[in-house]
């Protein structure tokens, strides 16, 4: 961690008695910290935090009007910032305990030990600082994956763009079978009613289709196998058999749950 950092950040004195509040406020600027700011009063703790954003809050736990454990409880109420940083400062080996419990993250006890005030402020804004790191890291991760996550939006929109125009059809199914999307002329070559449209179960006729054809291409699509260029034969009441070939291959979701199919068909009856 850079020192000049550590010794950048920002602290608050909160204590009613003004020597304690000056003594601090000296000690820590001898030791080279830049931003140092008291206040004797409290109330005014939690709108200071928000404007603010300290790195560290030096707190008195015995004040009249709102002690320290009020203070505490008030500061977990404050949105912008999930980690708050506290130092307690007590003279009651008592409420180590139950200010730890209360959401502080140190304490220093009262009368202060110069040495170990100084060294459990550096070892608490290192950490803060390391905090605020992660916090950055995980906040540019965000914006990263929200970024990819648009970009592959974009390659899907294009893939099924370029899928439409070089093939008659272009199909989805949900993880049920039921036909969620079609565009071509599917519904005239196959014979299918799509159930997201018409409110009945995605399946068709049956009439005129190759059963073992068909039966092998449910079967393929039952164990969530991919399929290229799979031909299919229907019977014409006159004239000659329509041919086609579909092309298929499961689709699943981020949580890596299938959620069904999609593909392209061509008729290549000559």
């Amino acid at each position: 961690m850079i020192t000049t950092e550590i010794l950048g950040a920002k602290i608050l004195i909160v204590d009613d008695q003004e020597s304690n509040v000056s003594l601090l406020e000296e000690l820590l600027r001898q030791a080279g910290y830049t931003h140092v700011s008291a206040t004797t009063k409290p109330q005014e703790v939690c709108a200071l935090h928000r404007r603010d954003r300290y790195d560290l809050i030096l707190l008195d736990l015995q004040m009249p009007g709102m002690d320290g454990f009020q203070l505490l409880e008030a500061l977990k109420t404050n949105d912008a910032d999930a980690y708050v940083p506290v130092i307690v400062l007590t003279a009651q080996p008592g409420h180590k305990l139950r200010a730890l419990q209360a959401g502080a993250k140190d304490f220093i006890s009262k009368p202060f030990d110069l040495v170990e005030v100084e060294t459990r402020i550096h070892n608490m804004l290192e950490v803060r600082l390391l905090y605020r790191r992660l916090e950055t890291l995980n906040q540019d991760l965000e914006r990263q994956v929200a970024e990819r996550t648009a970009e592959l939006r974009e390659s899907e929109a294009r893939f099924r763009s370029l899928t439409e125009l070089a093939s008659d059809w272009y199909w989805e199914q949900d993880d049920s079978g039921n036909f969620t999307r079609v565009s071509g002329p599917v519904l005239e070559m196959l014979g299918i009613r799509v159930g997201a449209f018409d409110g009945e179960s995605g399946t068709d006729d049956g009439l005129g289709w190759d059963e073992t054809e068909r039966s092998a291409l449910q079967s393929m699509i039952s164990a969530r196998e991919p399929f290229l260029d799979f031909a299919l034969t229907r019977a014409e009441p006159e004239g000659p058999p329509r041919r086609f070939r579909v092309s298929g291959e499961p689709m699943f979701n981020q949580a890596c749950r299938f959620v069904g199919y999609r593909g392209i068909g061509v008729e290549i009856t000559r």
